[in-house]
Order: C-alpha cells, then structure tokens, then sequence
C-alpha cells in the first residue's frame, strides 16, 4: 500500500506542474491596426514638416554683394552669404574691406515680407580707425531705390548717416 501512495503521489506531482506558457509570436490584430495607424500619421506629419519648411517668399540662400557708404569714408564692397535654417529663416556671415575700412556682419536674418528682412546680431565696422558696433535687432528694407535692402537704422555711433545694403 505504502507503494501504491508513493506511486500515486509521484505522479500527481510531476501531472500538476505548471507548463510554460506558450508564446504568441503572431500580433494581434489590434496591433497591427495601430502599427498601420502610426505609419499613416507618420507619413502626414512628413509631409506637413515639409509644407512649413518651404518658403512663403523666393529663396534668398546664396551670396549675397554687401556695400556700405557713407559721407566720411569710401565706398566698401563685399559679400554676405545667406544659409537657409528654416521656413523664411537665414543665417548670414560676410564682409568687406577697402583699404583699412571694413565692415563684418553675422546673425539671423528672418523675412516678413517681399521688402523687410529683420535682422538680430552683430554689425561691426572699423571707419577710420573707429569702430562702431550695431546688435539692436533692426530692419533691411526695399526702399524702392534699386535692387538691394537697406538697414533702417542708418546713424552711426558718431551721429553720421551711413548705408549698409545687401543686394538681391
């Protein structure tokens, strides 16, 4: 009898172990309708990156003439050239030189309309051995006057008109 027992308890033992469960490898179909879900939202937010990445005004990336006059100094040509960063959004770098005198411009240039560039960052000229530093954020304007916009605040550190335009 006592073998009987132990027969009988040996095999109930190894009959009630827990088997593993067993692993679905297939999805379900709700994740295969959320998978196609996201792929789909995925396509539309792409296309809508693309939409407000393009410009609502022409493309201005490229270099760019740079001139600057004034009453007491000659005339300095250069070039400023303009990198697209987003939808109507430059950043810009250059300069010009005529014998000593020069002028360097580098910021961010943002466009607000066919005529106005808003300008924020740093103009240094160095005119006859003075130099003169602009980092008010400003405006470049088509006056009209020619194919180029001009800065808008056009009085120097000494109280002198002078012109800083950059040419389209």
């Amino acid at each position: 009898m006592n073998k009987i027992l132990i027969l009988l308890f040996t095999s109930a033992l190894f009959s009630c172990t827990k088997k593993e469960p067993h692993l679905n490898t297939t999805k379900s179909d709700s994740t295969k309708i959320i998978e196609s879900i996201n792929v789909v939202r995925m396509k539309i937010n792409d296309s809508i990156r693309l939409k407000n990445n393009q410009n609502i005004f022409a493309d201005l990336s490229g270099t760019h003439v740079l001139r600057f006059s004034s009453d007491e100094s000659p005339a300095i040509n250069g070039k400023v050239n303009f990198e697209k960063t987003g939808r109507d959004l430059y950043t810009i770098s250059g300069s010009g030189k005529s014998g000593q005198n020069t002028v360097k411009m580098e910021g961010i240039i943002n466009r607000v309309s066919a005529k106005h560039l808003n300008f924020e960052g740093k103009i240094i000229q160095n005119i006859n051995g003075k130099t003169y530093t602009r980092t008010k954020k400003t405006t470049f304007l088509d006056e009209g006057k020619g194919n180029f916009w001009r800065l808008q605040d056009k009085i120097n550190g000494s109280g002198f008109v002078e012109y800083i335009d950059i040419y389209f």
